[in-house]
């Protein structure tokens, strides 16, 4: 069932899940894919639909663990070696290690919002204080924006459209 965000919910509910409603979308549209179509190059750049919920797995862990001083544990990529390797699927990572991946910094992330207030900070990677209200709203606007590539490559692979199951 597709989550709404509360019409009269306090600010930090409201916002969770407004986020959790992205994240949702961004799993549906892989439902139904076989492997192949998964990794299947979908842009000029090489994106596919894996490799952009590998990318959203590490901005979950870099926004909410690392801003706020958590620990993320391994990170299938290297940013540091290769700017892009968060975008890409190496050919011994399976479409269950990628969403294992996801899944795991979405959890990480959650701990991060339910032990926090929202004017609570931390510091982003290039050095500025940030609050976890900023956070949650560049997260959400950040996993809509993919969404919507998604939504795009998944209609380009079979022609399903919508951000939700509606079912």
């Amino acid at each position: 069932m597709m989550k709404r965000v509360p019409f009269t919910g306090d600010e930090k509910t409201s916002l969770h899940v407004a986020l959790d409603r992205h994240r949702d979308a961004v799993l549906w549209k892989l439902e139904g894919l076989d492997d192949e179509q998964l990794r299947r190059p979908m842009t000029p750049g090489g994106n596919s639909l894996l490799g952009l919920v590998k990318h959203l797995g590490g901005a979950e862990f870099g926004w909410f663990s690392e801003a706020f001083g958590r620990e993320t544990g391994p990170l299938p990529f290297d940013l540091d070696a290769d700017q892009d390797s968060d975008l890409r699927i190496e050919p011994d990572e399976t479409t269950e290690d990628v969403l294992a991946f996801y899944r795991r910094a979405c959890e990480a992330s959650d701990r991060v919002i339910a032990e926090l207030a929202l004017e609570d900070t931390g510091t982003a990677w290039f050095g500025e204080t940030v609050s976890l209200r900023w956070v949650l709203i560049h997260m959400t606007t950040e996993t809509a924006r993919h969404a919507g590539h998604l939504d795009v490559m998944r209609e380009l692979l079979d022609g399903a459209t919508g951000d939700h199951d509606r079912t």
